[in-house]
């Protein structure tokens, strides 16, 4: 018998017991287990108005304009916000929601005045409640509401707040993860 990740199914009498290894840190991890990713991000106004859209490993393009695009994410956004609160047995007053599929977890935070972050990732995507605080605190209020120059309710066309979104996210251990 050979490492851990060497052995075969029939030596171990298990499948998970026969997959690959890989070094992350000072520990090893499953293979299987760092496949996740970030896609892409919205960030809407109380009024459903884009104000910013950035992608990081999208990999199908909607065949629709951004615009089109926006709005249906929105409309979604809006009747499942609207379902989950009157079918829920639970107060959902936290300010975040997830809509999961067996492909990508749609993540939404929205905050105290009505900001909608909605953030698509991998199923298998951790920490991403905090991810979206993170953004929402040390992004979008230091570099627009902070600047003088980015007016609220408008698109953001500021690149000090694209950089640093950037920089956000993929620092964070779901960007990080994805396989090489």
């Amino acid at each position: 018998m050979g490492e851990r990740g060497s052995r075969t199914p029939s030596e171990t009498g298990s499948l998970s017991a026969y997959v690959p290894e890989i070094a992350v840190g000072s520990s090893m991890v499953a293979a299987v287990d760092i496949i996740m990713t970030i896609y892409n991000l919205y960030l809407f106004d109380r009024d459903g108005q884009l104000l910013h859209y950035a992608e990081w490993t999208r990999k199908k393009e909607s065949g629709m304009t951004r615009e089109e695009e926006a709005k249906l994410m929105y409309g979604m956004i809006f009747s499942i916000k609207s379902f989950v609160t009157k079918v829920s047995p639970v107060d959902l007053r936290e300010g975040y929601l997830t809509y999961s599929t067996n492909k990508y977890r749609l993540n939404l935070y929205e905050t105290p005045s009505r900001l909608k972050f909605i953030l698509n990732t991998d199923v298998n995507a951790q920490g991403i409640k905090e991810l979206l605080h993170q953004i929402y605190t040390q992004v979008y209020v230091e570099y627009v509401v902070y600047n003088p120059l980015c007016h609220l309710n408008k698109p953001i066309e500021s690149e000090l707040f694209a950089a640093k979104l950037d920089e956000v996210v993929k620092q964070s251990p779901a960007y990080a993860s994805r396989p090489a």
